[in-house]
């Protein structure tokens, strides 16, 4: 199941300039973190689901490099996007 476009426009309103500014990083960084939660709970609930699994890890993957980017650049947004996402580093 994909994120209903309503959601991001409510994403990238809350951590972008206002819903259309899909592009920034901030946005990027929430939207994976959304599709990654959503994908968490599928596979607690279908163990076997490989295929999942292996986007689950991809996902994972791209939200870390996007992350690392944004922390050499805009140090202070990584540290305010990491609490307000509730993500450990």
């Amino acid at each position: 199941m994909t994120i209903s476009s309503e959601r991001k426009r409510e994403i990238a309103q809350q951590f972008g300039k206002d819903e259309r500014d899909t592009g920034n990083t901030r946005v990027q960084v929430a939207l994976l973190t959304e599709r990654i939660n959503h994908l968490t709970d599928h596979l607690r609930l279908q163990r076997k689901d490989h295929h999942s699994r292996r986007g689950l890890l991809m996902l994972v993957g791209r939200r870390r490099r996007l992350l690392q980017y944004l922390q050499r650049h805009d140090l202070e947004g990584y540290r305010t996007l990491i609490k307000d996402l509730g993500l450990r580093k």
